[in-house]
C-alpha cells in the first residue's frame, strides 16, 4: 500500500511545522453583523427577543466564549440590536473581560432568581407578554424555571433565526474550516506513515492528538476515532478496540479546532493487502460518495443528497434503507463551530441547498462481522455549486495519492 507504513511516530513528529499563524480568527466586525442579520430576520419575522444560551450560539453572535453550566448565563436580543447579557453577580468581571460586543451585563447573587432577572429584562424593554423566543440549546432547567413564575411569556424554539445565521457561513469561516481541514488531512496522512503490526489504537489515538498541537491547534484533537477490522464495522467504535494485525481495514476519523471552528475527517484503507470484498467495498463507497457530491446542488434539499447515496448503495444490493450490509446511518452533518450542526443531510430534511452552506459527506458502508468503509470529505456550497474543502481518497493501493 502506498503511504501506508514504513515511518515513525518521532520521525512524523518532528517533520510537523506549525501554520495556524496563516488564518485570522473571526473579528469584532463579524460578530456586530451576524447581530444585524439576526435582527433583520426578527423584524421581518415579528420576534420579540431572543435569548442565546452559553455555549456555541452565544459565541456566534456576541463572541463571548462561556461553556454552558448549572447556571444561568446568557444574552437577550431585541430587534433593535440591544444585548442585555445575563449572568451571576460574581461573574460580572469575567464577563466583561469576555466581552466582545457591547451590552448591559445584568446579575443576580447566588440566593436570587436568574429567571425573575430574565423577565425583568424583557419588561424594562417594552416586551411584557407574547412570545419569546428560546435558543434550543438552553437546558431543561432554564426554561422550565422561567415557565414556572410567569404564564404571559410563551417560549418557542429560535431556530428559525439562529439556524437561519449559522447555516451560511461567511468567506472568513469557510477560510477558517478549511485550514483546519487542510491540518487534519496532513495529520491523517502522517497517521497512516506511522502504522505498523500491532501498534495500538491508544498509540495512534496519542500521536493524532500530538500531531494536531504541532500544527498549531493547542487543543489537540477535538475527538478522534481510531479501528482495526472488525472494529471498523462499528461506526463510532467498540468498548476494547483491537491492535492492528495484517490486511486490517483502517478506519480513522479525527479533527481539531482552529479559532473555534472544527474539521472532520474521515480515512479508511487496508494495511497490508486488500482483499476482493475490501476492494469491492471500498470502491462502492468512493461511487456513493461522488453520487452524493453530485446531488448537492444549489436548490436541491439536503434530503436529495441522501437520497442519491441510497441508490447507489441498493444499485449495488447494498440495504436499502438502514439495513446492513449498507448505510445505517444519515449521509451528512452540517459543521461550523459544533462538529454537529444544521443542515443535516438525511431524508425528510427539505432544508434547501443555499451558498454558504457547509456540511459532511460520509455515506459509510458497514459490512457486519466484517469491516467498515467511511470516506469522509466535507463540502461547501458556492453559487456555482458544491466545493470540497479536503480532497476524497484516490484508490484503495494508493489512497492519499
Amino acid at each position: 500500500m502506498i503511504g501506508i507504513g514504513g515511518s515513525t511516530i518521532e520521525e512524523e513528529l518532528n517533520a510537523i511545522v506549525s501554520n495556524t499563524h496563516l488564518v485570522k480568527p473571526i473579528q469584532k466586525e463579524e460578530f456586530q453583523q451576524r447581530i444585524n442579520t439576526a435582527c433583520k430576520l426578527m423584524r421581518t419575522q415579528n420576534v420579540q427577543a431572543i435569548y442565546l444560551h452559553s455555549g456555541t450560539n452565544l459565541f456566534y453572535f456576541t463572541g463571548t466564549h462561556w461553556n454552558s453550566s448549572e447556571r444561568m448565563v446568557g444574552a437577550l436580543l431585541f430587534p433593535n440590536g440591544t444585548l442585555h447579557y445575563i449572568a451571576p453577580q460574581f461573574e460580572k468581571g469575567t464577563v466583561l473581560d469576555f466581552m466582545i460586543i457591547d451590552g448591559i451585563v445584568h446579575c443576580w447573587e447566588e440566593h436570587e432568581s436568574p429567571y425573575q432577572l430574565f423577565i425583568q429584562i424583557l419588561n424594562d424593554n417594552g416586551v411584557i407578554n407574547g412570545e419569546v423566543l428560546i435558543d434550543e440549546t438552553t437546558p431543561f432547567f432554564i426554561s422550565n424555571g422561567i415557565q414556572k413564575i410567569t404564564s404571559v411569556f410563551t417560549l418557542s424554539n429560535a431556530k428559525s433565526i439562529i439556524s437561519g445565521c449559522r447555516m451560511i457561513k461567511s468567506e472568513a469561516e469557510i477560510a477558517i474550516m478549511q485550514h483546519a481541514m487542510n491540518i487534519t488531512l496532513e495529520v491523517q496522512k502522517a497517521t497512516a506513515r506511522i502504522l505498523r503490526v500491532g501498534i495500538s489504537g491508544k498509540e495512534v489515538e496519542d500521536f493524532i492528538n500530538e500531531a494536531h498541537k504541532r500544527f498549531g491547534a493547542a487543543s489537540g484533537s477535538y475527538f478522534c476515532i481510531v479501528l482495526f477490522g472488525v472494529d471498523s464495522s462499528f461506526p463510532h467504535g467498540v468498548k476494547s478496540p483491537k491492535n492492528l494485525e495484517m490486511n486490517d481495514m483502517v478506519l480513522i476519523d479525527t479533527g481539531c479546532v482552529i479559532h473555534d471552528y472544527i474539521s472532520d475527517i474521515t480515512r479508511t484503507y487496508v494495511f497490508g493487502e486488500a482483499n476482493d470484498l475490501q476492494r469491492r467495498i471500498w470502491n462502492i463507497e468512493k461511487e456513493t460518495q461522488q453520487a452524493a457530491f453530485h446531488a448537492a446542488q444549489i436548490g436541491n434539499t439536503c434530503a436529495t443528497i441522501d437520497l442519491a447515496s441510497r441508490k447507489i448503495l441498493e444499485s449495488h444490493a447494498l440495504g436499502p434503507d438502514y439495513n446492513l450490509p449498507g448505510l445505517p446511518h444519515r449521509t451528512g452533518h452540517g459543521i461550523g463551530l459544533d462538529i454537529h450542526e444544521y443542515p443535516y443531510i438525511v431524508k425528510g430534511d427539505e432544508t434547501i441547498l443555499k451558498p454558504g452552506m457547509c456540511f459532511s459527506n460520509e455515506p459509510m458502508i458497514c459490512v457486519p462481522n466484517k469491516f467498515g468503509v467511511r470516506h469522509e470529505d466535507h463540502i461547501y456550497m458556492t453559487k456555482e455549486g458544491p466545493k470540497w474543502f479536503t480532497k476524497p481518497m484516490s484508490n484503495i493501493d494508493n489512497p492519499f495519492e
